[in-house]
């Protein structure tokens, strides 16, 4: 296994993002890694018919920062840095997990299909694509029930 010392958690404060961050944790305490949450404030242009773009107003920074805090690991012993920086999401991720050396990313994605992911791109699919580093995706949080951790044993049908 290759050493895990830096871990990059973007979030966009999804619940995939959440459930992302509990894998990044628990790897992180697991490896005794640093974990850097990061978050992107993107303020996407809005085109006139003239071709000019104007950006719309974006996030509240202040209540940005505070949302961005407010993400700490159950565990005391997972050492959590908080980055937020404004951008292009996949750029801004690029670029931090350059910065900072990070050995892995863990992220959420929302699993688009079809047209919409067409049309808007995925993140975690570019960051997947363009990162120099292992980058680990979760679809959606996963809440195992009994059933869950039951291996699923049809009988064989006989057939005369």
């Amino acid at each position: 296994m290759f050493p895990i010392r830096r871990i990059l958690h973007p979030t966009d404060f999804s619940e995939q993002s959440s459930a992302a961050f509990e894998v990044a944790c628990a790897l992180a305490r697991d490896y005794s890694a640093e974990l850097i949450v990061l978050h992107v404030c993107s303020t996407p242009p809005v085109y006139f018919p003239d071709g000019i773009a104007v950006p719309l107003p974006g996030e509240d920074p202040y209540r940005t920062r505070v949302q961005l805090h407010e993400i700490q690991p159950d565990d005391p012993r997972v050492k959590v840095q908080h980055v937020l920086v404004e951008g292009t999401p996949i750029d801004q991720i690029l670029k931090q997990a350059r910065t900072d050396a990070v050995d892995l990313i863990v992220m959420g994605t929302h699993g688009s299909t079809g047209l919409t992911r067409m049309l808007m791109g995925s993140v975690a699919e570019s960051v997947t694509r363009k990162a120099s580093c292992p980058v680990l995706t979760l679809r959606k949080p996963f809440h195992p029930t009994p059933e869950d951790l039951i291996p699923d044993i049809h009988p064989a049908v006989a057939v005369s």
